[in-house]
């Protein structure tokens, strides 16, 4: 992947939708949740600390599935896909 996110941010990959229930009864396009979960594809270099002028690396890498708010993030477009860009502070854990 070409796009590179900036300070703290990452690039997120959402997980796809669930198309049917346990039960086996299919969702259709206008009932799916959003979903909370995915698969880090981009990191930036880090968060700036002003007091001890210095980048403290991320805690998450590339490849790492995680869990983030639903309406968490910025939807964006990038090689005809869609993906979500967030800061890592809005990430609830790595799964």
């Amino acid at each position: 992947m070409n796009i590179q996110p900036l300070g703290d941010r990452i690039i997120i990959r959402p997980a796809q939708a669930e198309e049917k229930t346990v039960t086996g009864i299919f969702i259709p396009d206008t009932a799916k949740e959003k979903p909370n979960q995915g698969e880090i594809v981009a990191i930036g270099n880090g968060r700036y600390n002003e007091q001890k002028g210095e980048t403290v690396p991320l805690s998450v890498n590339i490849g790492d599935n995680v869990l983030y708010g639903k309406y968490g993030g910025t939807e964006i477009q990038y090689e005809g896909e869609t993906l979500l860009i967030m800061r890592e502070s809005d990430l609830y854990a790595i799964i």
